[in-house]
């Protein structure tokens, strides 16, 4: 069997070897939009908030001056307006890396493809991606409900970016190695990977939150180390986590997206921050029932530093 071939051709303007994305590659509507974003170029901001609750999109868009625009498909919502005069895009992921991994793919396409020429952009165009979500926390000393977290690091326990090249060129060995000897780390589970938040985020966004390192898990039960009618393959899992330390940075908490937004932002050329809300701790076994009124803080005062 064999597969088509990319479309290559010189550019006579400047003899520049052009490439362009097949059809199966790059997939669009028949209205020339990203397939599951449903989106244009110009319908997003250079600066864009990710919630994973669709219905979390409203409660930071319904902060802007004014909505110029909106869209709903599937788990993805979209909404662009502005804040302060700036222009600001708040869009739902859904859960999980995989989830990720289609955002910020089609986000970038946006920004760096030509979507009726299939050609990649000879100005790359930088996102700043802001994902405020809720956690939960896995040391004794953060209080559920109050507690806001910005990941300086995240630690990656779903395997997604290993299937990209150059993806050792963003992953931070050292705690990486350490974590999986720390762990005793099954080959039967995917290879865990530490990316690096953007800098430049954490010290606009991140001031007064807890830092250190968030762990990304490819689930909700258990393989973040809870049981119901299944038994766990590692039943001293969490304890392990917690008690792991690179250089003084400890695992703060757990949650399911961020080291898919780290590791692709890099490898793409975006800057990536999360912050969450800590809503459980899973060492005091504590729950926040009502943390509305606290993620709406963290919503406000995270565009408030945006724009600045």
């Amino acid at each position: 069997m064999f597969l088509p071939l990319p479309i290559l051709f010189v550019s006579p303007r400047n003899l520049t070897l052009m490439y362009k994305i097949p059809d199966s590659q790059l997939v669009l509507h028949t209205d020339g939009s990203v397939y599951h974003l449903r989106l244009f170029p110009h319908q997003i901001a250079d600066s864009i908030i990710l919630v994973g609750d669709p219905g979390r999109v409203k409660d930071v868009s319904r902060l802007f001056d004014h909505i110029e625009f909106q869209m709903a498909n599937r788990e993805i919502v979209t909404h662009t307006g502005t804040y302060k005069g700036k222009r600001v895009t708040v869009l739902s992921t859904g859960m999980g890396t995989d989830n990720i991994d289609i955002v910020i793919n089609e986000l970038d396409a946006l920004a760096n493809i030509n979507l009726k020429t299939r050609e990649i952009n000879a100005e790359h165009i930088k996102l700043n991606l802001v994902r405020l979500g809720t956690s939960g926390a896995l040391q004794p000393e953060i209080e559920v409900g109050t507690s806001f977290v910005a990941a300086e690091f995240a630690l990656g326990l779903d395997g997604l970016l290993h299937f990209y090249g150059g993806s050792g060129k963003v992953i931070e060995h050292g705690m990486t190695d350490a974590f999986v000897k720390h762990m005793n780390w099954s080959p039967l589970l995917p290879g865990p990977y530490v990316v690096k938040s953007s800098e430049s985020l954490l010290k606009k966004l991140g001031e007064g939150y807890y830092h250190g390192v968030t762990a990304t898990s490819p689930g909700f039960y258990g393989p973040q180390g809870r049981s119901l009618r299944l038994p766990l393959g590692d039943v001293t899992m969490n304890k392990k986590i917690e008690s792991f330390s690179y250089n003084g940075l400890k695992i703060n908490n757990f949650e399911m997206e961020s080291s898919a937004l780290y590791g692709l932002s890099r490898l793409l050329g975006h800057e990536a921050l999360t912050i969450c809300l800590v809503i459980a701790n899973r060492v005091t076994e504590k729950f926040a029932g009502d943390y509305h009124a606290n993620m709406d803080l963290l919503i406000q005062t995270t565009l408030d530093r945006l724009v600045e």
